[in-house]
């Protein structure tokens, strides 16, 4: 087996790390940064306290950013850098603000529309402006990666575009941010620490590295997800997700996700359900799928865990969605038989192919029938 293990960015993690931003920009060389916030800071008022913790390196800020981040978000920001001249970003909040800056980081440097690299092969530019990222969920991971998703409600898709260029320079996890994260943004996001890093287990680009990441998040997930969930001014188990989180990153930055993360775009996309709450939504199924898989390493995993076996932890991870209030089903929909054909076409995306087992279409109406 030969592998490459490849990190770059630089993590620095605990209570008040947000708050050096000045300091940060400095180690890098920079002086006149922008601020790419979720427009929900700009109104808790989180994104100005960044901009004033800064002492006057953060000159702007860019947030008109959707849940899921568009094309036409990422050129405007983009467009913004250029005018304003900006050395350096800052991405605040979760993988939407993360992922825009991403995109934008690199774009900013020509001409180009997002578009001309979403989903269409062409290799994004190298050059980039350095990016400070400061997650405020504990769960995307994006803070360590070099992946952003991005939507084109025009044209009707979503979907990674994968750089190099799109690693943060530093990440900054601070824990606090996190606090007042409401229950169901802790499941939802949660829930795809997990198949962070089963994926990221279970991927044909598996490796040692990441099997170790991938096994120290899990353990983490599954101690104290639920309890953070119940009682969210948990300080210790909020820390311990949050650094879930960024393990989980690492776990699959290299051999990238599989199946369920395939399937999760089609269920934003024509079911609108949010990112982490799609993931996990067949997370279990493709656990029981993939329990067999290479030579029994999955059910080693699980066992690693504490589990009898991968479909022991399968049904461990349907109870986990149970108790913290996520989908197990798709029956509130009424799903058409059209709907279900769109589901199964639509999910047969390249990640689908990082898949331990082939995963065929009869396999995928299977489980989406299953769901109605």
């Amino acid at each position: 087996m030969m592998w490459e293990y490849l990190q770059p960015v630089v993590i620095r993690f605990g209570e008040g790390v947000s708050g050096k931003i000045r300091q940060v920009a400095k180690e890098l060389g920079c002086s006149k940064g922008l601020l790419v916030s979720d427009p929900f800071f700009m109104k808790s008022g989180l994104a100005e306290k960044i901009v004033e913790t800064s002492e006057g390196v953060l000159t702007g800020i860019y947030s008109q950013i959707s849940p899921n981040p568009e094309v036409v978000e990422v050129d405007a920001c983009a467009e913004q850098i250029r005018e304003s001249q900006i050395d350096f970003l800052v991405a605040l909040g979760g993988g939407s603000a993360l992922d825009c800056a991403k995109a934008a980081g690199s774009i900013c440097f020509t001409e180009d529309s997002i578009r001309k690299y979403h989903g269409t092969g062409e290799n994004m530019p190298q050059k980039h402006l350095p990016l400070i990222a400061i997650p405020t969920t504990a769960g995307t991971g994006s803070e360590v990666t070099c992946v952003a998703v991005l939507s084109d409600k025009e044209l009707g898709k979503k979907g990674p575009i994968v750089s190099n260029g799109f690693y943060p320079s530093i990440a900054l996890i601070d824990p606090e941010l996190t606090y007042t994260l409401p229950p169901y943004m802790t499941a939802s996001t949660g829930i795809d620490v997990l198949c962070h890093a089963l994926e990221g287990f279970w991927s044909k680009g598996h490796q040692p590295v990441c099997d170790a990441l991938a096994l120290h998040a899990c353990k983490i997930v599954f101690r104290y997800l639920k309890t953070v969930y119940n009682n969210p001014q948990d300080k210790e188990a909020r820390a311990k997700m949050a650094e879930a989180s960024v393990i989980a990153g690492l776990a699959f930055t290299l051999p990238k996700t599989t199946s369920s993360h395939a399937c999760s775009f089609p269920l934003t996309n024509l079911l609108h359900i949010p990112h982490g709450e799609a993931c996990g939504l067949t997370l279990d199924y493709f656990a029981r799928i993939n329990a067999d898989a290479q030579n029994g390493r999955v059910h080693e995993f699980a066992k690693e865990l504490g589990f009898k076996d991968m479909y022991d932890m399968a049904d461990a991870i349907h109870q986990l969605k149970t108790d913290i209030g996520l989908r197990t089903n798709l029956k509130e929909f009424n799903l058409t038989d059209e709907q279900v054909a769109d589901l199964v076409r639509i999910s047969r995306h390249p990640n689908l192919y990082n898949n331990p087992i082939d995963i065929t279409d009869e396999m995928l109406n299977e489980m989406y029938q299953s769901m109605r």
